[in-house]
């Protein structure tokens, strides 16, 4: 994986991707068009991470015009739901009308968890006994087939996964015609599944980071090995836990609406990635390890994803 551009990294068909991107999950209405215009036009972010799940799409699109940065200097990015594995195209086509473009230059499957699309909910169908809906008779290498479909059509530049494990990517490699170019993930110095990580580099998948500063109220941020990290470099904790998977080659995604967190994340990603030394990289990989191995995105879905460190559920 070569990191390209000053902070991009190029991508298994060529594209070069931008190292930092902003993430809209949980993004309120009424926040998100301005926190993506002033991240694109004040602060300098050409990468934004969508989805049709987060219901905020029409407004990412409204920032992005109101940034008055052209379509063609943005990296946008949006992902297919679970809903919508029988109909990739159909869900596609939403996206692009939300968000007012003909074109992605990246397309996720959110989750390897087709469900039920004529279940009791658009987004969250559920079974009798509350638990969700899996269109158990659906073969994910299907889904990818549509991708891939999506990708010959023009109306995506790349495609990708996302929340697929070794064992589920292993479903839909054999078949493929087309390598995912991203697998974008919980990653984070709590859990940084190395294993993962290793192996989406191996088959030339650049590995995203979403959640790269934990959640709200986020331990990360008062760990001590990190604050002592940054205080030796006169960084901020955001810096660092930032430059870290920088450093190791990963996409990251911090999710903000507010201005001066949106511009001190990209300015702190890349001082945390240059400052930072092969020996603090070293020992951040081991905090997990330590006893700090931690998830804090575990949706409960009622099949086995296949990923270390998730909670184990009733499957029955």
């Amino acid at each position: 994986m070569t990191q390209t551009g000053g902070l991009r990294f190029k991508l298994n068909n060529g594209i070069e991707i931008p190292a930092i991107g902003l993430g809209t999950w949980q993004s309120k209405a009424g926040e998100v068009e301005a926190a993506v215009s002033y991240a694109i036009k004040e602060v300098g972010y050409r990468s934004i991470d969508c989805a049709w799940a987060y219901g905020n799409e029409k407004e990412v699109g409204e920032g992005i015009r109101a940034s008055g940065v052209p379509r063609s200097e943005i990296f946008l990015t949006s992902k297919v739901w679970g809903t919508w594995h029988t109909r990739v195209e159909e869900c596609l086509d939403q996206t692009l009308a939300n968000l007012g473009t003909d074109y992605l230059d990246l397309y996720l499957v959110h989750w390897p968890v087709p469900l039920n699309p004529n279940g009791n909910h658009p987004v969250f169908p559920t079974l009798p006994n509350g638990k969700r809906d899996v269109h158990h008779e659906w073969d994910l290498k299907d889904t990818w087939k549509q991708m891939e479909a999506v990708l010959q059509k023009g109306k995506v530049k790349s495609i990708g996964v996302s929340n697929f494990s070794e064992k589920k990517l292993e479903e839909i490699l054999p078949t493929a015609e087309v390598i995912p170019a991203v697998n974008q993930l919980e990653l984070h110095v709590y859990n940084p599944q190395h294993n993962l990580v290793a192996y989406t580099k191996s088959k030339g998948i650049v590995p995203q980071a979403y959640s790269p500063l934990g959640s709200t109220n986020s331990p990360l941020l008062a760990d001590d090995l990190v604050v002592e990290i940054a205080s030796k470099h006169s960084l901020q904790p955001a810096d660092v836990l930032l430059g870290y998977l920088i450093a190791k080659g990963i996409v990251v995604l911090p999710k903000s609406v507010t201005p001066a967190r949106i511009a001190s994340n990209f300015t702190g990603a890349l001082a945390g990635a240059e400052k930072l030394s092969p020996a603090d990289v070293e020992q951040l990989d081991g905090r997990a390890a330590s006893g700090k191995q931690k998830r804090f995105i575990t949706p409960p879905w009622p099949v086995d994803l296949g990923f270390e460190h998730w909670p184990a559920l009733n499957l029955l």
